[in-house]
């Protein structure tokens, strides 16, 4: 007995840190839900008593208390966890754009490891790991009830050091084998080019804390030319911090609702605008979405989806719409808990559902018929010349990209036929500071 309330008071210091960071304590529990079941309190001490004098290995009460809660964690959704040193070392310098690792975003998907997205420039991405992969095993090790902290932990490893994953991916009839090979993982949060002359590209590869002030450096720097339309390109970004997708959204809109929250603590519903002033000067936009396109990047293609400021195109994203809070519990270690649901302007619930593109269309590899040998007549002996003295076009670069990038060639396509309409006023109709 004596054992049993030692256990008791422990429970008790577990909850301690929950109340100071805003759950209720047992007072306030009491009065709003209803006492603690203490008989199944009394259960788990005792199968805790049972576990620490009669297990075969002795196992101190502080290993055996962080097994319970990363028991507790575990059974919740797949993105609530217990996040050790380690684990929380790597949450901390993921959002700084820089770790060590494979470059996998992943999740737990029916006791898999199921990949959300690689990160661009990664081992993984190297490798061709995709969106929707499952991790069968890891060095030989089954991934089947793993929780994903002890799948990371595996996956983990110093730079140079090789790992051989059994992926399964749909479609294929059966798995197969990668070895990849860890490495520092820096991520470059924000890419920008012209595609054509007037038409802008930037991609986001992953949200950081300061990607809200990289998206408005490369807008700077394209719109300092004529910019007839722009693709921003989310597929394969697996989200990271709320705050950049609000900034984000923000620099396409002029004012405006960007999110909303809802969960069951009082300071879980919350509002997120964007600030007056879009900084693209509403030109046509065309947002790239796929299946790995989740969390915060599905903030921002919702939100300009709802006030029709963009035309989503791709294939539907993830559909992941929950909110997660960490929780420090020491200066090592934290819990990430879900504690609330992301909703879009509109009203639409991300969770599970995802953003649906305005137009499909899919990644396809495609092969454009070798035109190059056929006569016009410009190729004719004895032609006449253009009675206006003009010249046959040259070919566009994209030709070129509708074989290495169908989805971003449609996109082009679109912003194209947008500005040869001309005046036509609708959602992505607008004008820059250079007058296109």
């Amino acid at each position: 007995m004596h054992t049993l309330f030692n256990s008791l008071a422990k429970l008790r210091f577990l909850v301690l840190p929950l109340a100071l960071l805003g759950f209720p304590s047992g007072a306030q529990a009491a009065e709003e839900e209803g006492r603690l079941p203490l008989e199944d309190l009394r259960i788990f001490a005792d199968i805790y008593n049972q576990i620490r004098i009669g297990y075969v290995e002795e196992i101190d009460d502080s290993t055996l208390l962080e097994y319970a809660i990363q028991g507790m964690l575990a059974n919740l959704d797949p993105h609530s966890a217990y996040l050790n040193k380690d684990a929380f070392e790597d949450l901390q310098t993921s959002t700084t754009g820089e770790f060590s690792g494979l470059g996998l975003e992943v999740g737990m998907e029916d006791g898999f490891v199921k990949v959300i997205a690689p990160i661009d420039g990664s081992p993984a991405a190297e490798a061709g790991l995709m969106a929707g992969d499952v991790i069968l095993k890891l060095n030989d090790k089954t991934v089947k009830d793993m929780t994903l902290n002890e799948a990371i932990e595996i996956m983990r490893g110093p730079k140079g050091s090789s790992i051989e994953l059994q992926i399964g991916r749909p479609g294929e009839s059966q798995p197969f084998d990668v070895t990849l090979v860890r490495d520092t993982i820096k991520v470059a949060s924000v890419r920008e080019r012209f595609l054509e002359p007037g038409y802008g590209y930037i991609r986001i590869a992953q949200f950081q804390s300061g990607t809200g002030g990289d998206i408005s450096a490369a807008l700077a720097r394209l719109m300092e030319e004529e910019v007839k339309g722009l693709v921003l390109d989310l597929r394969n970004n697996p989200g990271g911090v709320l705050g950049a997708s609000i900034d984000v959204a923000g620099l396409f809109l002029d004012g405006g609702l960007v999110v909303y929250t809802e969960g069951r603590l009082a300071n879980s519903d919350a509002r997120y605008a964007a600030r007056p002033g879009d900084a693209s000067n509403g030109v046509p936009l065309v947002v790239l979405i796929n299946g790995g396109s989740a969390s915060a990047s599905e903030i921002v293609a919702g939100a300009l989806q709802d006030h029709s400021r963009a035309v989503i195109m791709g294939t539907e994203s993830f559909g992941k719409g929950s909110v997660q809070t960490v929780m420090p519990i020491s200066e090592s270690r934290a819990v990430k808990l879900t504690t609330a649901l992301y909703f879009t302007p509109n009203g639409r619930s991300i969770q599970a559902a995802g953003i649906e593109p305005d137009i499909i269309v899919e990644r396809a590899r495609v092969t454009a018929y070798d035109t190059s040998r056929e006569l016009s007549e410009a190729d004719l002996s004895r032609r006449l010349d253009n009675a206006n003295g003009d010249r046959k076009p040259e070919k566009r670069v994209s030709s070129d990209l509708l074989a290495t990038d169908n989805q971003l060639y449609e996109a082009l396509t679109l912003l194209k036929g947008v500005n040869i309409l001309g005046g036509r006023k609708g959602p992505m109709q607008g004008t820059n500071k250079s007058g296109s």
